[in-house]
């Protein structure tokens, strides 16, 4: 059996230990610093690292970073992950694409749906993605695949807005005159204007 690897920074005891542990929200530094602050009391290493649920074999390695880095040495290293699928270019020209919408004649859509940008994206960026990845980018981009109702084309907006104005005086209107009908209260042509001038 080899020798145990010594603690040679000493710049912290046992209590300053604990006491970082306690503010430390780090649940695997906790109990990386604990296993080192019952190794600095005298407890041996296969007690300490019994108690924090390691092995002697892990703790020699968190001694050796403990030694070389401190308390900062003693905490969890994350990679930095998969490389992501497109480039920042790539998604500004996308969120664009999005923002634009369709084309209604080479695209043969009227809206994007996640199922259609799975396919753009495919065509464009020879990318293949998840739908639910393409949600997942939309929601980076601070958009929502919440469309509002659609419009019809002859819609009279004017008739809206002076219905919207009548409506916030008081009662509801008997009647709103539009340029081509009056329109009764739920919404029913009354009276048909008709212009009689040749």
């Amino acid at each position: 059996m080899s020798a145990a690897i010594p603690i040679t920074r000493l710049d912290r005891t046992a209590s300053e230990l604990r006491s970082f542990a306690s503010k430390c929200g780090d649940g695997a530094q906790v109990r990386r610093v604990l296993a080192i602050a019952l190794v600095l009391e005298g407890r041996s290493r296969a007690e300490a690292a019994e108690q924090n649920g390691m092995d002697r074999q892990t703790l020699s390695d968190w001694v050796h970073r403990y030694n070389a880095g401190g308390i900062d040495g003693l905490k969890s290293c994350h990679g930095p992950g998969a490389t992501p699928l497109l480039s920042d270019a790539e998604k500004a020209e996308l969120r664009a694409l999005v923002v634009k919408g369709p084309d209604p004649e080479k695209d043969k859509i009227i809206r994007w749906r996640c199922l259609d940008l799975q396919a753009e994206i495919a065509r464009r960026f020879s990318v293949r993605v998840h739908e639910s990845t393409v949600g997942k980018w939309l929601r980076q981009f601070g958009l929502t695949r919440l469309q509002a109702r659609p419009c019809h084309p002859k819609t009279d907006f004017a008739a809206q807005e002076a219905f919207k104005k009548r409506a916030r005086i008081g009662s509801p209107p008997v009647a709103v005159e539009t340029g081509c009908a009056i329109l009764g209260r739920r919404g029913a042509a009354e009276k048909f204007l008709v212009d009689v001038t040749p």
